[in-house]
């Protein structure tokens, strides 16, 4: 007889992890992200209901709506990321600012850069490349579109990184 396998109970907003700057970049084998001028976000899907935090854990589900609803998948997952505006070819914070005090989410995008949670599975403790692995595996099954962006990363030495071209 077959014992049924218990899915664990989705959790509420994740503190998130935030960034700590360095005057060097890493030496040796690391994954770098980009960094987004703009507001963290962490969305959370629970078989069609979606809700959005800030980073300290305010809901935000109404003003970030638009992105809520085109992360579309059947299931559970919690997603890391950044809403930004694009103003110029760049982030611009201000201007993501002013959007958002008009209630305007025409704008908006989300680039999702991690995976916390997914089908009853806590990912924290495995390996970031193997969340941002499945978290690409998300998109491409889903056909997942803007205003939600998988965020890309590079991988390997960091001061490698800023060294100029030879």
């Amino acid at each position: 007889m077959k014992r049924a396998t218990k899915i664990a109970e989705m959790p509420g907003f994740i503190k998130p992890q935030l960034a700590i700057l360095r005057t060097k970049a890493p030496t040796g084998d690391y994954l770098h992200e980009i960094k987004y001028d703009g507001y963290r976000m962490q969305l959370h899907v629970d078989h069609g209901a979606k809700k959005a935090f800030t980073r300290n854990g305010l809901d935000w589900t109404k003003r970030f709506s638009l992105i809520a609803v085109a992360f579309e998948i059947p299931g559970q997952a919690i997603i890391d990321g950044e809403v930004v505006v694009v103003h110029e070819g760049r982030t611009n914070f201000s201007e993501l600012q002013a959007d958002l005090a008009r209630g305007d989410q025409d704008r908006l995008l989300y680039y999702a850069f991690d995976l916390l949670w997914l089908d009853g599975k806590d990912l924290r403790r495995t390996p970031q490349v193997g969340r941002k692995a499945m978290l690409q595996g998300l998109f491409n099954t889903h056909q997942i579109e803007p205003p939600v962006l998988y965020s890309e990363h590079v991988e390997g030495d960091g001061q490698a990184l800023f060294a100029p071209p030879s």
